[in-house]
């Protein structure tokens, strides 16, 4: 497994690549992602911003955040939390609800 610090630069490269549909720019450069924090048994923590407290896009770029994080090889868990939105604590249950079927 690759230590923390090389985890958390594929967590980053991975996020990158999420494109806000609306502005074009991916949620890196906008800085929608806070606070990434990457442990060595691959848990990752990070906060999720959308760009505005009724941001209709957050449903859709949270749910691509946690498929590109989960899609990394060597990560282990994912929590997201979710600020700075209406529906933050509904958002962050869907995000966050254990994984059904796959181990």
């Amino acid at each position: 497994m690759p230590d923390a610090n090389t985890l958390e630069q594929q967590v980053r490269e991975a996020l990158s690549q999420v494109i806000d549909p609306e502005t074009g720019l991916d949620i890196m450069r906008m800085q929608l992602i806070q606070d990434i924090r990457v442990a060595a048994d691959g848990s990752v923590d990070l906060v999720f911003r959308p760009s505005s407290p009724q941001c209709p896009m957050a449903y859709a770029l949270a749910n691509s955040v946690k498929k590109k994080v989960e899609s990394i090889e060597s990560i282990t868990s994912l929590h997201i939390t979710v600020e700075n939105f209406v529906s933050a604590s509904h958002l962050e249950g869907l995000l966050n609800e254990p994984r059904s079927g796959n181990s």
